[in-house]
């Protein structure tokens, strides 16, 4: 049997890797003893899925949402895809407006925009388009050609920071002419020299082997901004550090997980959500009166390594994927702080690898190819509008930037017009528009069919 590409382009840490038959999960916990189901057990090949979606130009609500897989997947959680979109109200269109495909081609890890730029990273380079437009407008990489893959980026106020494979973060500044000067690595020079001189501050990574706590010592798999002041970052070494933006020195190091962690999103209030393919999602802030942060929460449900997080805009309700192929999906008890799971969200047929929330609609992408977009509606219930499809390898990232007159739109709550950007190990980058429109008209009207355009 011939084997595909990993999921992942690095093997130290990798979540899954795919073959014609079977998702496996490798660098996991060992399984618990009464796992409900196993990893590589009756997963639908790619020669022999019943329906896809590119061939279903009228999309089947029921069939494209629920299949024998996906119902295997955390039985004891309940499913809440429970409404289609005439009971929300909803007809949705979308269309593929083109594809950019980054040179030299490698697989696209992590995708971003800002102030309507799109950043891909694509193996140990960056390429920078413009969102409406799609001209490149710069490519920077690391002058090391050590440094890896580029994982993760994110934004300060023109600082633009990167997470790499080399367990290094590097910090770039963006000029007037939209170029990007490597400005410092992280941990930088300075704060490295003077934490040297005490053992105190070296702790043991591995046997016989030493570093500074202020290092990471794995590929740095994510960053993401806490608010002005502070950044966190979480590797596969398993731990979540925090660093000072205006001196970018490290201030905590916490051993946050048993094995490595992939995913990390920030909440508003400053609550640090972390995935880690030990199968917990665990929830990090700062109490009051203290200076440091602690586990808030530890969240155990899903089966095998826990791959993307995404909140929606309040904070209120946590999105989790996993290679188990569900999406788990968290709220806020109102008689406590932290989130308990509500149920799973089915219809992927290989792992979650990717998820973002954008203006109330949940977009994932999967090992299977496609991605998916989810309206939640009344009592919590969800609703998959559509599926698109068409990359050849799975989709790793997610991005949306969100037209003017749909950010405009989105007051009157009658249409939502997202570009959606996905990513996918072929190194191409597929740009899509979507529209979700909602009738005024009461739900027992008859509306126009939902659409799906090409």
């Amino acid at each position: 049997m011939k084997l595909l590409p990993s999921f992942l382009s690095t093997c130290s840490a990798t979540i899954c890797t795919t073959t014609d038959d079977v998702t496996t999960t490798l660098h996991q916990s060992p399984p618990a003893k009464h796992h409900l189901f196993s990893d590589t057990a009756s997963i639908i090949s790619d020669t022999t899925t019943a329906t896809s979606p590119s061939l279903d130009t009228s999309y089947s609500y029921n069939t494209s949402l629920h299949s024998n897989l996906s119902l295997q997947t955390l039985p004891s959680i309940p499913s809440l895809q429970k409404l289609s979109p005439e009971t929300l109200n909803l007809t949705v269109t979308h269309r593929h407006l083109t594809s950019l495909k980054p040179s030299p081609t490698a697989h696209i890890n992590f995708l971003t925009v800002n102030n309507h730029l799109l950043y891909a990273a694509s193996g140990n380079l960056i390429h920078v388009f413009d969102t409406t437009s799609f001209i490149l407008i710069d490519t920077f990489t690391v002058n090391d050609s050590s440094s890896g893959t580029v994982k993760s980026v994110t934004f300060l106020n023109g600082t633009v920071f990167t997470s790499h494979q080399d367990t290094k973060i590097r910090v770039w500044k963006l000029t007037e002419k939209k170029r990007h000067k490597q400005i410092t690595t992280l941990p930088t020079l300075e704060d490295r020299f003077l934490r040297s001189f005490f053992n105190r501050n070296y702790v043991n990574v591995r046997r016989h082997r030493r570093r500074l706590w202020i290092e990471h010592h794995d590929a740095v798999s994510g960053v993401a901004m806490i608010n002005d002041l502070l950044m966190c970052s979480v590797s596969w070494d398993k731990y979540l550090k925090i660093w000072r933006t205006s001196n970018l020195r490290c201030v905590e190091s916490i051993k946050a997980h048993d094995d490595a962690i992939n995913a990390v999103v920030v909440a508003n209030d400053g609550t640090i959500y972390t995935g880690s393919a030990d199968r917990r999602i665990k929830v990090w802030g700062k109490p009051i009166g203290e200076n440091k942060h602690s586990l808030i929460a530890t969240l155990e449900k899903h089966k095998s390594a826990v791959n993307a997080l995404a909140l929606n805009e309040s904070g209120s309700v946590l999105f989790s994927g996993a290679c188990d192929r569900s999406i788990l999906v968290w709220e806020k008890e109102d008689s406590a702080n932290h989130m308990v799971v509500t149920g799973a969200l089915r219809g992927h047929s290989k792992a979650i690898l990717c998820l973002i929330n954008v203006l109330d609609l949940l977009f994932s992408g999967s090992a299977d190819r496609t991605v998916r977009i989810w309206q939640r509606g009344i009592m919590g219930k969800f609703c998959c509008l559509a599926v698109l499809d068409g990359h050849k390898q799975p989709v790793r990232s997610l991005v949306a930037d969100i037209d003017s007159d749909g950010a405009a739109s989105e007051a009157s709550e009658s249409v939502k017009r997202i570009k959606v950007f996905s990513g996918s190990f072929e190194g191409e980058i597929k740009i899509w528009r979507v529209e979700v429109l909602k009738f005024d008209s009461p739900i027992s009207t008859p509306i126009r069919p939902l659409l799906k355009m090409r």
